[in-house]
């Protein structure tokens, strides 16, 4: 017998959330070619389900890839506190927060380069500010990348690294800088370069936002 109403003759979806699993469908989809890989109809075949059915949850394909775009910055966002893990406090304040802001930096550009098709999905919907903080892009620590990089910024302030006037909207440098290494690594000229190369270009990077902070 079908576990499945909209669809009678199938057995195969039975978990009971359907517009999780078509997120899921949606996600795996991204992983293998990226934003244009993300297809309605396909994400309800890997579910298991009638086309019919994901449009309860879903008007259409853009508003899945949205979804699947939020979940994929909460990924980036799980990778940045990977990061930020590695390096745990020494207890010197300045110290600290020069390598979270650094470890930051890190996480972003490894997501890229991990992740490409994840990368390229998480930045596919042109939101705009105000939803950068939004929980739907949150990783699995209630953060966004971009509270990410802002609480590295305010640590540094805090540890007197770099003066109040200078903290405004400094995420949006920062960000720009390590978001245009991750494009240029995966689909720039920089892609032919070996890990050595790529590991001591993000270094140096990550050195000159620092410096220029």
């Amino acid at each position: 017998m079908s576990d499945d109403p909209e669809n009678p003759g199938r057995t195969t979806y039975r978990h009971g959330d359907l517009r999780g699993a078509l997120i899921a469908a949606g996600v795996e989809m991204a992983r293998e070619g990226g934003p244009r890989a993300v297809v309605l109809r396909e994400a309800t075949r890997r579910a298991g389900v009638s086309p019919n059915a994901a449009y309860r949850h879903f008007a259409d394909r853009a508003a899945l890839l949205h979804a699947v775009s939020d979940t994929c910055l909460g990924f980036a966002a799980d990778r940045i506190q990977q990061a930020l893990d590695e390096h745990p406090p020494t207890g010197d304040a300045e110290a600290d927060a020069r390598m979270a802001l650094r470890a930051v930096g890190l996480g972003y550009i490894a997501f890229a380069r991990e992740e490409p098709g994840l990368f390229r999905t998480a930045f596919s919907v042109p939101d705009d500010l105000r939803q950068a903080m939004s929980p739907a892009k949150a990783g699995r620590n209630g953060l966004t990348p971009f509270q990410l990089v802002g609480g590295a910024l305010d640590a540094l302030v805090a540890a007197g690294v770099i003066p109040p006037e200078r903290r405004e909207n400094a995420e949006f440098l920062a960000w720009a800088a390590v978001h245009g290494l991750g494009m240029l690594v995966i689909d720039g000229p920089l892609r032919g370069l070996d890990d050595r190369m790529i590991d001591y270009s993000t270094d140096r990077l990550l050195d000159m936002v620092d410096r220029g902070l």
